[in-house]
């Protein structure tokens, strides 16, 4: 740990006395952006194809590698990219069809083809090690081509959704180069060093401490799908550097040797007091991403007692003033989700307000007044908003930016009916108000938490524990690095992991976010869950035949929308997990160098540095002329 500080500091120090002197390169020309998942571990492979991480984000799935599709979740689409349409499958889906784009080369001249897609696709079934290998061997009956542009799968079975495994969305198997990958004795201990491109840019240089990796802008950037689809990447060079922990990326962009990092708010807030130049997202409160296709909050073990009956379950879910919850975990900047879906623009759009109406007349199975109670709170949004002003913020009017902002509304706070669903299941208080389970015994709940502090999930163990509390329940929380053996064996009562897994961001096709809670992929307490969903242990016949029915249909069918709003209603219903807020990203970016960043004033792409849609930004980004 000492030496790794001392060249994070010694790197700091070089990075002062100017970038030019250090790689002698212009930095002028150079866009240095953080890398998310750290330090490389083996900096001289950059073979990511197998089943190994190996620090994609350090510029490969950025700037190097060009998927058949992508997604893009702030404007809410795919987009072909060495694919030139979207799949095309025959009437039961047994077959699906891949066309190339025409006129996409490797960055050593020689043309992507259909040739690469077949020799990927049987190396990945051959090598148990390679990516995809599983799913390729369980779906693929036969690969092969048609023409030098035209690729065609057979399928063992109908599989309306078998494209999803090409699609980026940090993640999917990319085409790698059958000419360089065919000489080469083993694929799997393969270096790929260098890297031959189907992106806008070549690798230039790294360092053999895996701190920074140095790529050049190609000189034939037009034969790259980026290069098409965009135009020429404005910066000639890109660098990926790791400095460590946030106050390392604050020094780091206050000396405009930064231009691209993930922050804390509480980093950020420091970093603009330091640096006129640094921004967010957001130029003034929230600052946060709100275009990120995460969910955050609780997950229940639904196989521990108590949290295997639904009342218990809801009776937490409206123990909670998420107004307060979401003060406690990021001073009111994260935009709350009600549903199992995160509150982006996109979805606020496609679910969130389709789905208004029933959400405000869903109830419970429980009176109020002689009523049925309709938890629905839509005026949590204003409510949030008045925590802002009362907070020093300025904040708009407009409801509709409101929401955008915080959200289109949530549970309500309401403890005496959370009262009345446990009093009904035997529950009781003792006479400090301390709730019993029905034995007599008290009731005590241990979160297991993220470990860093700065994580979405480690916030939501604190608020929730507070809110928790402050209902009368004894709540301990257990911080650990081993949150997923932990959860994944369902060795735990809460857990912050996801609620549900990601969606796409950039379509409504949510079989990504059911399919993991159908029963076929169910493991019993003891046995390795593979997914976020599957954690919850969660079954539902119901859910089953909606999954069933939505893998049945084009992804593009009416239908599947319709679908995708009942699983979204059942997983209310039941409430196996307990949606939060949506992730709140904090993007520090600095305007010294380059500007036109994708804020949300002008949000034309996602705006991570760490997704691979960065290079379909390099193109709009604007250099400032100082040097």
């Amino acid at each position: 740990m000492k030496k790794s500080a001392c060249i994070i500091v010694l790197a700091l120090l070089l990075f002062i006395t100017g970038l030019s002197q250090v790689a002698g390169i212009p930095r002028e020309e150079t866009l240095i952006v953080d890398v998310l998942s750290g330090r490389a571990g083996s900096p001289g492979n950059f073979n990511v194809f197998t089943s190994a991480w190996r620090n994609p984000d350090r510029g490969i799935q950025q700037l190097i590698l060009e998927p058949l599709w992508i997604v893009d979740p702030t404007t809410g689409e795919v987009i072909n990219a060495l694919a030139s349409e979207e799949p095309i499958y025959n009437k039961d889906f047994t077959q699906m069809t891949i066309k190339l784009r025409k006129g996409c080369y490797w960055s050593d001249g020689v043309e992507i083809t259909a040739d690469d897609i077949v020799y990927g696709i049987e190396t990945a079934m051959q090598y148990t090690a390679m990516g995809s290998h599983d799913t390729f061997k369980l779906n693929v009956k036969k690969v092969y081509k048609t023409d030098n542009y035209t690729v065609v799968f057979e399928l063992k079975e109908p599989n309306a959704r078998f494209h999803a495994n090409f699609i980026d969305r940090w993640g999917g198997w990319r085409p790698f180069p059958k000419h360089v990958f065919e000489k080469v004795d083993d694929p799997i201990t393969f270096d790929f060093n260098p890297p031959i491109s189907s992106g806008p840019y070549v690798l230039k240089d790294y360092d053999q401490a895996g701190y920074w990796t140095l790529y050049e802008k190609r000189e034939d950037w037009e034969r790259t799908p980026t290069g098409m689809l965009y135009g020429e990447p404005k910066p000639k060079y890109v660098l990926f550097y790791y400095y460590g922990e946030t106050s390392n990326k604050v020094i780091a962009q206050a000396n405009h040797n930064l231009d691209m990092t993930d922050l804390t708010i509480e980093a950020f807030r420091a970093l603009t007091q330091r640096n006129p130049y640094t921004r967010a997202y957001r130029i003034e409160y929230p600052w946060i991403v709100n275009v990120d296709p995460c969910i955050t909050g609780l997950t229940l073990n639904n196989e521990v007692y108590p949290y295997n009956i639904k009342d218990v379950r809801w009776a937490l879910t409206l123990a909670i003033d998420i107004v307060d919850y979401i003060g406690i975990a990021f001073d009111g900047a994260a935009p709350m989700g009600v549903l199992h879906l995160p509150p982006t623009p996109y979805y606020l759009k496609v679910y969130y307000e389709p789905m208004e109406e029933w959400l405000k007349n869903f109830t419970l199975d429980i009176e109020v007044n002689g009523q049925p109670f309709k938890p629905y709170d839509p005026s949590a949004t204003l409510r949030a908003a008045q925590y802002a002003r009362e907070r020093g913020y300025t904040v708009p009017n407009d409801i509709n930016e409101l929401k955008e902002m915080f959200g289109p509304g949530w549970w309500k706070y309401a403890p005496d009916v959370a009262e009345q669903l446990l009093i009904r299941n035997g529950f009781k208080r003792d006479k400090n108000g301390k709730w019993l389970l029905p034995d007599g015994t008290p009731w005590k709940i241990t979160i297991i938490n993220h470990p860093s502090p700065s994580h979405p999930s480690n916030r939501n163990g604190l608020a929730a524990a507070q809110q928790w509390r402050n209902f009368g329940i004894d709540v301990n929380v257990v911080t650990s690095e081993s949150i997923q053996d932990i959860t994944f064996f369902g060795n735990y009562e809460v857990s912050t992991n996801w609620p549900a897994p990601e969606p796409w961001g950039g379509h409504p096709d949510l079989d990504r976010v059911l399919s993991p809670f159908h029963s076929r992929v169910y493991k019993p307490i003891g046995e390795y869950a593979v997914q976020n969903g599957p954690t919850s242990r969660w079954t539902n016949p119901k859910l089953d035949k909606i999954v069933e029915n939505m893998e049945k249909i084009d992804w593009n069918d009416p239908r599947n929308l319709e679908l995708g709003m009942e699983g979204l209603k059942l997983l209310i219903e039941e409430m196996p997990t307990i949606p939060t807020f949506g992730y709140p990203g904090v993007v520090g970016w600095d305007e010294y160098y380059w500007t036109n960043y994708p804020g949300a004033e002008n949000p034309y792409t996602q705006p991570y540095h760490h997704w691979p849609n960065l290079k379909y930004m390099l193109p709009y980004l604007e250099p400032t002329g100082r040097k």
